[in-house]
């Protein structure tokens, strides 16, 4: 199975997957950053699909069109989003229905989106966590594949709730994915 992560940030989550032995085809960015050359370090193919602008005029039906045209043309079977920032749109759906994963640094449903950690400390919740759930045209909604709680302690600001649910994130997400490329069944925690 051939496996693309698509990454927008540092890639600690994408060096977790490389570093458990998993074979990675590609790593495919929305922008630079220091995600490709940790790619680029460990031997793996790395590709930037720029996005044209962040901005309300963005077209992203356009963008994922090329995004989902080079994965094709790479022969890919399974996307794994690590931090990806881009939310697509649904011709990437339509071609990889149900192969497409992702990791969330909650326990969704709760606090979906971009700003989780902040959302969790700025309701008061004592324990949030890491979600890996197969992605779908709905961002933060499709099945939940696993979850594993994180406690929230009495001196966490952000930074410190989010380092720990990475932790969680790293090995969680290489484990679903593993099950997920040999076909195994997933089953929640």
């Amino acid at each position: 199975m051939r496996l693309v992560v698509l990454v927008s940030g540092t890639g600690t989550i994408l060096e977790a997957i490389i570093g458990a032995g998993v074979p990675v085809a590609l790593v495919v960015s929305d922008r630079p950053c220091p995600a490709i050359e940790r790619a680029e370090t460990a031997g793996v193919e790395a590709v930037v699909v720029a996005r044209e602008n962040f901005g309300a005029d963005f077209d992203r039906h356009a963008y994922t069109v090329r995004l989902t045209s080079l994965l094709e043309e790479a022969a890919i079977d399974l996307v794994a989003m690590a931090g990806f920032g881009t939310i697509l749109a649904a011709p990437i759906y339509d071609r990889y229905a149900g192969r497409i994963l992702n990791t969330h640094p909650s326990l969704l449903p709760a606090f979906p989106g971009w700003h989780a950690v902040e959302d969790a400390l700025a309701h008061g919740v004592k324990v949030t966590g890491c979600t890996v759930h197969q992605a779908t045209l709905a961002v933060d909604s499709g099945p939940i594949l696993a979850q594993e709680a994180v406690a929230v302690l009495p001196d966490d600001d952000a930074a410190s709730l989010h380092e720990r649910i990475k932790a969680v994130e790293r090995r969680l997400y290489v484990e679903v994915i593993t099950r997920v490329m040999a076909d195994q069944p997933v089953a929640a925690r």
